[in-house]
């Protein structure tokens, strides 16, 4: 049966004011994405400005050198009018779709936890009892939304993304705005991780998360065993 994916991507191409370009993780948008469209289920690309959005460019190698997901996304029409027309966020009413995913990259610590449109995106999706689901950084568009009560989505709940450590060993833990295991733990989510670069995904309830960009096929299967319950 088809379902309907909103995947929340990030706008942002630069790391601050460091003069670090950044965007969109390649590997974790393209292996959930399809993931979902070759389970025959639908996908449509939002973002917090809409149109185009950047892919990092420290995530795309010359075609055969990436992972074969990657290469095929990089050279698929349908993909690549996709990521150059994003909807704008605001303009979505995500209780419409069947689960909300946020691909990672370092673009999303600037632009998904302070956009409105992202943040009410996540707070339709949890009011209406829809899957969400972020990998790796991806999890920075989570961070803003709060239930009914006040309290985060997360709060109580067993969560996972990029962590401290790994974004220790990338050198950028003093160049993004927060550490992301850090502002999941202090909102209260229950944080669980692995060791650096291994593949892990949690779920618990309708909320999944995964770490790392090793861990985008996970979360997706996650997803996708969600989506046939």
């Amino acid at each position: 049966m088809n379902k309907q994916i909103l995947m929340i991507v990030t706008s942002n191409s630069k790391m601050g004011t460091s003069g670090k370009a950044t965007g969109i993780w390649a590997e974790e948008l393209a292996l959930p994405y399809y993931a979902f469209i070759d389970a025959g289920h639908s996908v449509v690309l939002a973002s917090p400005l809409g149109g185009a959005v950047p892919i990092d460019a420290g995530s795309v190698k010359a075609h055969g050198s990436n992972h074969a997901t990657v290469d095929r996304f990089l050279v698929d029409p349908k993909a690549q009018a996709a990521v150059a027309s994003t909807l704008k966020a605001e303009s979505v009413d995500a209780a419409k779709f069947d689960a909300v995913f946020f691909p990672g990259g370092h673009g999303t610590m600037w632009d998904l936890p302070t956009d409105a449109g992202v943040t009410r995106a996540v707070e339709q999706a949890f009011a209406a009892k829809k899957i969400i689901a972020s990998v790796c950084h991806g999890a920075a568009g989570l961070v803003s939304a709060k239930r009914p009560d006040g309290l985060s989505i997360v709060a109580g709940k067993r969560v996972n993304s990029f962590t401290d450590a790994e974004e220790d060993a990338v050198g950028l833990a003093g160049v993004v705005p927060f550490q992301l295991e850090s502002r999941l733990r202090s909102i209260g989510g229950v944080f669980e991780g692995a060791a650096n670069w291994q593949a892990f995904a949690l779920r618990d309830g309708w909320l999944i998360t995964g770490q790392n960009p090793q861990s985008s096929a996970l979360v997706a299967q996650h997803v996708l065993a969600a989506l046939a319950e």
